[in-house]
């Protein structure tokens, strides 16, 4: 279970078309390697570009449609860039972007090159995990291969394009790409509605509906009271709320009450009306998943997170990690934390027992409902003690 206000969203859409054809020889394993877990199941894997010789860590997103490296990183490595005369659309809006040409990826046992990286700023991911960010990976690359993603064993396998036997226990989907996958669900709480969901491994949450979507399908019930969240993402932060509905069904799998984050998009980020959200990483982490971009197929088969509880716990706290210390930061007003004195910018020295400053442990310690906590905060150089009792989205 994770811990709710963190999530975030890789919006990076950048729009083009997948390539029209149909391989009839066989598929062929070309390799695979271990891939680390963050916060909400997202992916992160190592890899090498060009020639900088340390390994980089990147997240596997199908919600971006490009490939791309972090400013920080491109600055420190001395790497090349030009305007690209495109832009990247996140949750805080458009920029123009540079990017780096013919460009070489590397990860174990397979080297990629020819490839355009974008240049982003994902300080705020790296703030977020914990961990720096060096870059997303996206269907610049998952469009070459057949990539198979098994969350029990924490692997990925790439394969060529080419027929390939799906697991026998499964399902096959054939979602919609327009270089982001685009699948039908279900959903229902007041009243059910059939529509187009972004399936999206870089967003670390279950689902996340369009406001707007919410208001014209009045799908959701009225005695729902979202919670007010902060959300960060590579294009900043932002505040949603957040709720749980009825059902969602993907192909033949039913969740019941699922945490559902309620997103005000001033920017059409998710094309709304053509498309109502998307189901985030949280939410697929429960399925062993091969990503057939070449013939379109995205094959799910339930794992043994399939009937992982989903996370309810409410705080109103959001945390950060910089120059080796971890801050409070946007605290919801009348949350659970607020009420109790924790504010902004205070620095978060242990969570009940536990002071390793690992902002995942912390994160664990407070996603249990009913659950009180004891935060040791130092603010302005002065130690204080918070306690509260985690509260439960509904």
């Amino acid at each position: 279970m994770k811990f709710v206000f963190i999530f975030f969203c890789c919006f990076t859409f950048l729009h083009c078309h997948a390539n029209q054809h149909s391989i009839d020889s066989p598929a062929v394993f070309i390799t695979k390697f271990p891939f680390t877990q963050l916060s909400g199941g997202v992916i992160m894997i190592h890899a090498k570009f060009n020639n900088i010789k340390r390994e980089l860590n990147f997240i596997l997103d199908t919600g971006s449609g490009a490939i791309s490296l972090d400013s920080s990183t491109a600055a420190n490595d001395s790497v090349f860039q030009v305007p690209s005369g495109k832009s990247i659309t996140n949750i805080a809006g458009t920029k123009k972007v540079n990017f780096v040409q013919n460009c070489t990826l590397s990860i174990p046992g397979l080297e990629v090159d020819s490839l355009d990286f974008y240049i982003n700023d994902y300080e705020i991911l790296s703030e977020v995990y914990g961990i720096k960010i060096d870059g997303i990976i996206g269907y610049s690359f998952l469009s070459k291969f057949i990539v198979k993603i098994n969350f029990d064993k924490h692997e990925i396998q790439i394969f060529s394009p080419g027929k390939i036997k799906y697991p026998k226990r499964g399902t096959l989907l054939h979602p919609i790409f327009t270089a982001l996958p685009i699948q039908s669900l279900i959903i229902s709480d007041r009243v059910k509605s059939i529509a187009k969901f972004y399936m999206d491994t870089g967003a670390g949450l279950n689902f996340l509906v369009s406001e707007q979507f919410v208001k014209d399908s009045s799908f959701l019930k009225k005695k729902r009271k979202p919670v007010s969240i902060q959300v960060q993402g590579p294009g900043g932060k932002k505040r949603m709320l957040l709720t749980v509905i009825q059902e969602l069904k993907i192909g033949p799998y039913k969740f019941k009450r699922v945490p559902t984050n309620i997103l005000q998009d001033e920017s059409n980020v998710l094309s709304y009306p053509h498309i109502g959200g998307l189901i985030g990483n949280d939410l697929l982490r429960r399925f062993n998943m091969v990503l057939n971009y070449p013939e379109k197929e995205i094959h799910l088969s339930p794992n043994t997170h399939f009937k992982d509880g989903f996370d309810y716990s409410y705080t109103g706290i959001n945390m950060y990690y910089k120059d080796g210390l971890i801050f409070s930061d946007d605290v919801i007003e009348n949350s659970p934390a607020y009420k109790a004195g924790l504010r902004e910018g205070d620095v978060i020295l242990g969570v009940n027992n536990n002071f390793t400053n690992d902002i995942e442990a912390y994160k664990i310690q407070m996603n249990e409902v009913g659950k009180y906590v004891t935060l040791f905060i130092s603010r302005n150089g002065e130690l204080q003690n918070i306690i509260f009792q985690v509260d439960e989205i509904g």
